[in-house]
């Protein structure tokens, strides 16, 4: 996200790094299996897998602040200290997620309860303390760690092991042999975590996305394993694919390892290794406490050289199949360790085209990069659930790539993007350390000798976890700025000794490094308000090249998620007050206020007469700007000049209750933003141009489409046809291509609102794609001559007052509902504009909800958000968990435009 005002971002320098423990290592997934025993609070005790090659991540932690414990490090980390009066906090907890569980605070997605929690208590360490029982030490014991915010001190057993010096960095793994203090039976491990300055720190901050916590999510956010194994060690066990491109005919893998002997003795290994019903092995001899590489080619194993390989294509384009591969290391025929890493086949590239824009092809075909920026919880809490629900909705909205600037979530997300198809850009974040010696003419904390070293192990730590996912499709290694030469290779020395195999790129900005070259990437906005014809315009952050993030700012949630997040006091304030500072926006002065977006509101549609008013104004015009974003990208996608390549929509959600930047808000409510976006991106698009007013047909399905008919009329608000006109014959290529059917001249009568209806019937008759625009004979006027970095000016608003004397129609809905395996509920709706009049029934939304009004949610509907002219139904399906009902049956909320709200009960 580009850099907030310097003012408020004051730099220290950064703490010493005495030394990193081994962090070059692969990712977690290199164990066989990762065993998670249930959580135990009360005790914080696991019990750990005995067998050599298993990995057992602690269940849990007490925790409790350094400053009310006085005891010695060393009592501390002894079995059978008392943590009576501790917090128990779960496996990937920072220090305020598990107060929050304990109910130390008030719920801080609500209001300003945020505020009231005390900062003072996280400018100390804080004690994370866990037993695990071992039965034996016949075989050696290692912990094996990531994320920690931002540095510990480790003991075990009430010896130190490591220190902050060397535990530092929220990315950087760490491997520590404590074979010889382990006993059998209970032991201790405890970290004194340190406070956290993402500032300082190489960690991760929130920047502008939110207001950040009050911890600054100091903690253990990821796993921390018990290792169990043999003399020999396998480590960084992956697999390079190299695919027959573009025939697809054939792949070959070369499969690597290291062996490492951790004992005094020399020893002889058997290394074996499957894929699937491919096996291979080889010796390796090691000399005590010796590395060696362990390699696997087409070369010395041909049947590593795959005939027709099954090929991960990402969603929509294909399927998604994956390998698995397993090695163990044997000595005297007992397994000494095991490791075991899921891979998929595919082959990516991302040249830069005749513009200088980067353009990413999956396995030789192009496609264009349809995005949103991810947000984590703002705790930094891992729900699984929580998590594939919101990616279920990014492949609803029709998105293909997900973008992670910094908070690079834990391995099982990879696993669910790898699986449902998801492209990701993961990438270190802008504006905090960083970025702090590179930050251009802003000032910034400079990297000390100490800092280089972490950059280098969170970056080879990060490679090696994320090498093998085939979602992964390229590592952004800057952000708002590239780095320098010196940093840079830091970075590339680590990604090329991982095998890093997709490309490097320089920042997510319009900026270039000595090594990986220029970026191909822009980053020029908007972030905040501008009207929908800015999107067809290639500048700024019109469609064309590769816009890493861009949006036209606020999101307002729905009504229901507006009750459950702010207070009477603050939701008469949001549609009264423009210049108020609103909390839930943002830390930063730029975007304190909602005043761009509510004078254009009130200029476009006129002034909210209520709450109510304020909100449905708010969806009718996030829809309409949303969709333009994502339609004037698809509809450039394959211009002769300046090409539109990618775009990352600013953001794809919020880690907390938001009024900006999400799609679907913290709650997964499903909004204006949500079905503007899922109707942009349907695979068969028509849609219309607000620059040149010409309708276009954009397919994103491979096939060519054949024998279309597209049919445009045009209406006064009270439904009186002023044009119509129907196209037949049309036809488009695949892959993101467009083509023109007709465009709209200039119509006679046309009051300044008026609404634009098209239609695209296949060679059946059937619809296959339905869109709906109210537009203005007065269009919007840009100020591009005052263009900042956060938005362009409107000088003068298009029309849209005339949708506010729209007759009020009615709308009946009807649905039936079934239940099938594994918990799943799919309501099917039908809708129907049964007034009496002319007027169309605008932007009819259809809420499920239980007995008591509130949402069902989350929800995946084949569509919402429909207007439908007298006699026109629709027919709506919702999928969803049938538990969130809670045992009633499903009720419907009907609302529109100019529809009134009413909930009938369901069948």
């Amino acid at each position: 996200m580009f850099h907030r005002p310097v003012s408020v971002r004051p730099r220290t320098a950064a703490v010493a790094v005495l030394g990193l423990l081994l962090a070059l290592t692969a990712g977690t997934s290199s164990a066989t299996p990762v065993a998670h025993p249930r959580p135990n609070p009360a005790t914080s005790r696991t019990s750990v897998d005995p067998a050599p090659g298993r990995a057992t991540a602690l269940a849990g932690y007490a925790i409790r602040s350094t400053a009310e414990v006085t005891d010695s490090p060393a009592a501390v980390s002894s079995p059978g200290y008392s943590t009576a009066g501790w917090f128990p906090a779960g496996p990937r907890s920072t220090v305020l997620a598990a107060l929050l569980a304990a109910g130390t605070y008030a719920d801080p997605f609500y209001s300003t309860n945020q505020q009231k929690i005390p900062k003072a208590d996280f400018t100390v360490p804080w004690w994370y303390r866990a037993d695990f029982d071992v039965t034996d030490t016949a075989s050696r014991t290692r912990l094996d760690f990531s994320g920690v915010i931002s540095a510990a001190d480790v003991y075990v057993n009430g010896k130190q092991v490591a220190d902050k010096g060397a535990v530092t960095g929220a990315y950087t793994r760490h491997e520590l042999d404590v074979s010889e203090l382990v006993r059998a039976g209970t032991n201790t491990v405890a970290f004194r975590v340190q406070p956290n300055d993402p500032k300082k720190n190489l960690t991760m901050g929130w920047i502008d996305w939110l207001q950040p916590p009050p911890d600054e999510n100091m903690g253990i956010v990821r796993d921390v394993l018990v290792r169990r194994g043999g003399p020999v060690a396998l480590r960084d066990a992956h697999v390079v694919t190299a695919l027959a491109v573009p025939s697809l005919s054939s792949a070959d893998l070369t499969v690597k390892a290291e062996a490492r002997n951790d004992s005094a003795a020399p020893v002889t290994a058997r290394v074996r290794g499957t894929i699937g019903e491919i096996s291979f092995a080889q010796d390796v001899t090691l000399a005590p406490h010796e590395t060696k590489p362990v390699i696997f080619t087409p070369a010395t194993h041909p049947q590593l050289r795959l005939a027709a390989p099954r090929v991960w294509w990402p969603a929509g384009m294909g399927a998604q199949p994956l390998y698995a591969l397993d090695l163990t290391a044997s000595v005297s025929s007992r397994t000494s360790d095991a490791a075991h890493e899921t891979f998929g086949i595919r082959d990516v590239k991302a040249p830069l085209n005749a513009a200088g824009a980067r353009q990413y092809a999956i396995n030789g075909r192009p496609l264009l990069i349809k995005g949103g920026g991810w947000s984590p919880d703002a705790y930094l809490r891992w729900d699984r659930t929580y998590v594939e629900d919101r990616l279920r909705y990014a492949l609803d909205l029709g998105l293909n790539t997900i973008r992670l600037e910094g908070h690079i979530e834990p391995d099982e997300f990879f696993d669910l993007t790898d699986r449902y198809g998801i492209l990701t850009l993961p990438g270190w974040e802008c504006c905090d350390k960083w970025e702090g010696q590179v930050n251009g003419d802003e000032t910034g904390d400079p990297w000390t000798a100490a800092d280089y070293p972490v950059a280098k192990a969170s970056m080879a730590a990060e490679a090696a976890r994320l090498r093998d996912h085939p979602s992964v499709i390229s590592f952004l290694i800057g952000s708002d700025f590239a780095p320098d030469r010196t940093i840079e290779k830091t970075y590339v020395d680590a990604l090329d000794a991982a095998d890093w195999p997709t490309p490097v790129v320089a920042a997510a900005s319009d900026n270039s490094a000595p090594i990986s070259g220029s970026s191909g990437m822009r980053m020029t906005g908007p972030y905040d308000w501008v009207p929908p014809d800015y999107w067809y315009e290639k500048r700024e952050g019109g469609a064309t090249g590769f816009n890493s993030e861009t949006s036209a700012g606020p999101d307002i949630p729905t009504l229901d998620t507006l009750r459950r997040m702010l207070s009477p006091a603050e939701l008469a304030t949001l549609w009264k007050s423009p210049s108020a500072k609103q909390y839930h926006r943002s830390p930063s002065a730029t975007f304190a206020t909602l005043k761009l977006y509510d004078d254009a509101l009130t200029g476009r549609y006129g002034a909210p007469a209520g709450l109510d008013d304020y909100v449905r104004k708010a969806q009718l015009a996030q829809y309409e700007n949303v969709r333009a974003q994502f339609e004037a990208y698809g509809r450039n996608a394959k211009d002769a000049s300046k090409p539109a390549t990618g775009v990352v929509y600013w953001m794809f959600n919020s880690g907390w209750t938001s009024l900006h930047w999400q799609l679907t808000d913290r709650y997964l409510d499903q909004g204006g933003a949500y079905f503007g976006a899922k109707k942009a991106n349907e695979p068969l698009h028509i849609q219309y141009s607000y620059d040149n007013r010409a309708v276009t047909v954009v397919n994103s399905r491979p096939a060519a489409a054949s024998g279309l008919t597209a049919r445009v009329s045009l209406f006064t608000p009270e439904g009186i046809r002023k044009y119509d006109r129907t196209v037949t014959g049309v036809a488009v290529a695949g892959d993101g291509a467009s083509t023109t059917a007709l465009t709209v001249p200039a119509v006679s009568g046309l009051p300044a609102t008026y609404l634009a209806k098209l239609v695209l019937t296949d060679g059946s008759g059937r619809e296959v794609s339905r869109n709906v625009y109210w537009l203005s004979t007065r269009p919007d006027t840009l100020d591009y001559a005052h263009t900042d970095w956060f938005h362009t000016p409107t000088t003068s608003y298009a029309d849209l007052r005339g949708l506010s004397a729209m007759p009020r129609t009615k709308v009946r809905a009807t649905d039936v509902s079934t239940t099938a395996a594994g918990g799943t509920s799919t309501t099917t709706v039908t809708v129907r504009n049964t007034g009496s009049g002319s007027a169309p029934a605008l932007l009819t939304d259809v809420h499920l909800v239980d007995r008591k009004g509130t949402p069902v949610l989350p929800v995946r509907w084949s569509d919402n958000q429909v207007t439908l002219w007298p006699g026109e139904s629709a027919t709506l399906t919702a999928t969803y968990r049938t538990a969130d009902l809670h045992g009633a049956a499903p009720r419907l909320r009907v609302s529109g435009w100019n529809v009134p709200t009413a909930t009938v009960a369901g069948s």
